[in-house]
């Protein structure tokens, strides 16, 4: 499997820091976007998930502003 890019990597950490924000685990996002608790840890240890998936994950925990 080929390594993380830059852009993936801050995908996944913007999502990470996001859930912590708001103190949610992956079992809880899980329950909300109605996807397993794996499947998340999977897709951000990878940093391999779509811009849409990021969306709804951000929505689902009630964030809609973002700084970078």
């Amino acid at each position: 499997m080929a390594d993380q890019t830059e852009w993936e990597t801050k995908a996944a950490n913007l999502l990470k820091a996001e859930l912590k924000r708001k103190g949610i685990t992956y079992a809880q996002l899980a329950e909300l976007i109605g996807d397993k608790e794996a499947n998340i840890r999977n897709k951000l240890s990878r940093g391999k998930f779509t811009a849409a998936y990021l969306l709804q994950c951000l929505d689902a925990i009630g964030v809609h502003e973002v700084r970078a």
